[in-house]
């Protein structure tokens, strides 16, 4: 690692502060992509600013129909809440397969969605949900966030601090992992919503993405046998050591069925 200033704020107003008197400065979540890179030296922040000491960040809470997850809540806090399997057991379900336990005790929903991997699962959620991303600035609609490969809309120093999710009334998550990192080569988040169905995938592309297709024949029947006549166009779907682009548009149906088949 190369050297860097260190600092811990106790409160997100303190984190902006030290945004903007360290503009070279990066934020620390749960550090599951962040260190690897200051370790391997691809990174060099001037400062690292660490989130963890802010428990205004953490939590899950109800609001009406709406579940409330603070950024730096971690994945296996939001796979075991009682509340979660309550409203949305789905995303109980997607934070219990991310990677492995030491990677669910460590990484959490602010850092995964904010880093935006194309293989990350909770991208599919927020946008299967519908969910709205919270900051410190603004609300910004989960349809909006994810604009590219290791992109998002937030601005320079704005921080995530929760994400609300809207309870559906079904909602299923499956993907295939990779048996070694456990990433999604492809992952599928089927929602039926209070505004229609949506299907969000992960994985497969860039960055998360809808298929229109699928959520119009699912909004006659929502039934894995509505989309048995479709299929995936692998134009510009991800291609690598792992899966072609073909392989992955044969997935995302397969993957999908299942997805629809929890649901029953």
């Amino acid at each position: 690692m190369y050297a860097f200033g260190y600092h811990r704020p106790g409160s997100v107003a303190d984190a902006v502060k030290l945004l903007a008197d360290h503009p070279d400065a990066k934020l620390l979540a749960g550090g599951q992509t962040f260190i690897p890179t200051l370790k391997q030296r691809l990174a060099q922040p001037s400062d690292v600013i660490d989130l963890g000491g802010i428990a205004e960040l953490r939590g899950i809470r109800a609001e009406g129909d709406n579940l409330v997850i603070g950024a730096m809540t971690k994945h296996g806090e939001v796979a075991k809440d009682a509340t979660v399997k309550s409203m949305i057991p789905a995303l109980a379900d997607l934070a219990g397969v991310i990677g492995d336990t030491q990677v669910r005790n460590r990484g959490t929903l602010g850092g995964s969605i904010s880093n935006n991997d194309p293989a990350a699962d909770y991208p599919g959620a927020v946008v299967g949900l519908g969910a709205t991303v919270i900051t410190d600035r603004r609300r910004i609609a989960g349809d909006d966030f994810f604009t590219g490969l290791f992109e998002t809309a937030l601005e320079e120093g704005e921080i995530v601090t929760a994400v609300s999710f809207p309870k559906p009334v079904a909602a299923a998550y499956e993907k295939f992992r990779n048996p070694a990192s456990r990433y999604a080569m492809v992952g599928v988040f089927v929602a039926k919503t209070a505004s229609g169905v949506r299907v969000a995938v992960t994985g497969a592309g860039p960055c998360v993405f809808r298929l229109p297709e699928f959520e119009q024949a699912l909004s006659t029947n929502f039934a894995a046998d509505a989309i048995q006549h479709l299929n995936v166009d692998a134009s510009g779907l991800n291609a690598d050591i792992h899966a072609s682009a073909e392989y992955r548009a044969h997935l995302v149906k397969v993957v999908a069925k299942r997805a629809l088949a929890k649901i029953g």
